[in-house]
């Protein structure tokens, strides 16, 4: 089987899944993506422990039922197993397994023992697979599962069938593959879920376009050991691209984010992607107000890479005087938003996760956010204060304006804001808002960049290129001297096309131009002269 008809059978079991919630009433249910994002990864966790298994014992590769020659194993050689099983592999037991599940379906409480055993392979993992809310408290792998059904007489009905279409399907053959194949099938997985803002911030989902250009830009050498942060993580899109650039054992992920949902995706996102060992770094919380990762003298602490498509307008009026405090003062160095008396849903929030960004990079940090495109050249306020910190600490790398429509959920231009610590010169600015071709997605309109689009741009920032009408490569004073502008086009040349044309030709032209101003001058005679008439018919009444 190819890879491409591997992907199209994983395909098929998601939606095999999604079928059988939605004969369960829970089509579109809330607690729908809980079940199908579980389910998934307790197969996908079952099969990655099989293949790693099977690696460190070749007898059980050879063996006509593994499960079986596994329960064989004395208590000593099982616990040894456990032990030389790599760090993303979950910690199962024989009565874990699908297939031991499977033998158990026509129990009469088979829905317990559904709901026992996935609960044992949370507590079992809890120090590997935990989310953490800023309070400290742990957000463990599953749920009680079978409670999502709200009959109790359907629940066992329920847990069969879903057993039963797990057991015919196996991932073992795709552990090789990398994070492309992965990536195509968290986007299909969570497709349905990705329909909204991201409840109170981050969206789940950054187009692969602007997610692939951040990584390819920030990433243009190798690197070791490093950190990598998103304040507004979401599902991790951006992330999982910045990961993949750096290559994911050289890198440890941090993030946070208030969405319940996006930190679960993110999880999942992350064990897809042999990132388990960043999962101890994933935050369920509000950046903003209480950010979570900090140094043992209680700084905030410093990130390596940054990235982040923060959330543009967001009502945070319940907690803005609370960020007014002193050991606030240096991380919002350009001050904060007032609260508006009116469309308080319309606060720039975006401003806030910049100057935190800003603030947590270490001092060889690179950064690169999603902005609206107002950003780059409003002449007051924050976002000028802003701008301004960028050229005079010298920390800007530059600015890529995109097209419009690139999100399909909104209609804001964007920009994509590139800071480097050590960049002491040499800015580049980008205009690709003429680039890509508009499709139609649902009811909205949506811009798509092809590979080679994508391609110029990224080869035209890293070699700092400048391009007639496309890119300009500039110092920070001339970036102060236009008043701190970041608009590629106002550093545009203006250019004036001249014709060659024979004295005859001159002549002509000036003859065809005094033609027709003595035709407008004598129009305009008339027009006055009528204009005098009527005016002087006017009385007063």
């Amino acid at each position: 089987m190819t890879t491409s008809e591997f992907e199209a059978k994983t395909k098929q079991l998601i939606d095999e899944l999604k079928a059988i919630c939605a004969n369960y009433g829970l089509g579109n249910d809330g607690n729908e993506f809980k079940i199908i994002t579980q389910v998934f990864l307790y197969k996908f966790m079952n099969d990655k422990f099989a293949w790693q298994a099977k690696q460190i014992d070749e007898t059980l590769a050879k063996a006509d039922n593994w499960q079986e020659a596994l329960k064989a194993y004395s208590e000593n050689d099982y616990e040894m197993l456990l032990m030389h099983l790599g760090a993303d592999t979950a910690q199962l037991k024989p009565h874990h397994f699908v297939s031991h599940l499977f033998g158990k379906q026509n129990e009469d409480d088979f829905a317990k023992t559904f709901d026992d055993t996935l609960r044992d392979i949370a507590i079992t993992n809890n120090d590997i697979f935990s989310v953490k809310t800023e309070g400290g408290a742990k957000v463990k792998l599953f749920g009680q599962f079978s409670d999502y059904i709200n009959d109790e007489s359907k629940r066992n009905d329920f847990c069969k069938a879903i057993i039963n279409k797990l057991i015919n399907f196996s991932f073992e053959r795709i552990f090789d593959e990398k994070y492309d194949f992965f990536a195509t099938i968290f986007e299909y997985l969570i497709k349905d879920y990705n329909n909204d803002s991201g409840g109170k911030y981050a969206e789940y989902y950054t187009p692969h376009a602007v997610a692939k250009i951040m990584a390819a830009i920030l990433v243009d050498e190798e690197v070791q050991n490093v950190t990598c942060y998103d304040p507004s993580a979401g599902s991790g899109t951006l992330l999982m691209n910045l990961a993949h650039a750096i290559g994911e054992d050289k890198c440890t992920i941090y993030s946070q984010d208030i969405s319940q949902k996006s930190s679960n995706l993110l999880r999942l996102n992350l064990i897809l992607n042999n990132l388990v060992h960043s999962i101890q770094n994933i935050i369920e919380g509000n950046t903003i107000l209480h950010p979570y990762h900090k140094q043992e003298n209680g700084s905030l602490q410093s990130f390596d890479y940054i990235v982040s498509n923060p959330p543009f307008k967001l009502d945070f009026s319940d907690y803005r005087d609370e960020l007014d405090s002193k050991e606030n003062t240096e991380r919002f160095f350009a001050g904060l938003p007032n609260v508006p008396k009116s469309a308080k849903s319309k606060m720039a929030i975006y401003l806030l996760f910049v100057q935190h960004i800003m603030h947590s990079l270490t001092k060889k940090g690179k950064a690169a956010v999603v902005v609206p495109t107002g950003f780059i050249t409003a002449q007051s306020g924050i976002d000028k204060k802003i701008r301004q910190k960028l050229i005079d600490s010298k920390m800007l790398a530059g600015v890529v304006s995109m097209p419009s429509n690139i999100f399909a959920t909104t209609g804001t231009n964007v920009s994509i804001l590139f800071i480097d610590k050590q960049n002491k010169d040499e800015i580049v600015f980008i205009d690709a808002s003429k680039l890509g071709t508009t499709v139609k997605e649902g009811k909205n309109q949506k811009t798509l960049l092809s590979g080679k689009e994508e391609q110029r741009i990224i080869n035209a920032f890293n070699s700092k290129e400048a391009i007639d009408g496309f890119s300009v490569v500039l110092s920070y004073e001339d970036i102060k001297n236009k008043n701190y502008s970041f608009s590629a086009g106002q550093y545009f040349e203006v250019k004036i096309e001249y014709t060659d044309i024979t004295p005859d030709e001159f002549e002509a032209k000036m003859d065809s131009y005094k033609t027709s101003l003595n035709a407008l001058f004598a129009e305009s005679k008339e027009l006055e002269s009528a204009i005098q008439k009527n005016l002087e018919g006017v009385k007063y009444e």
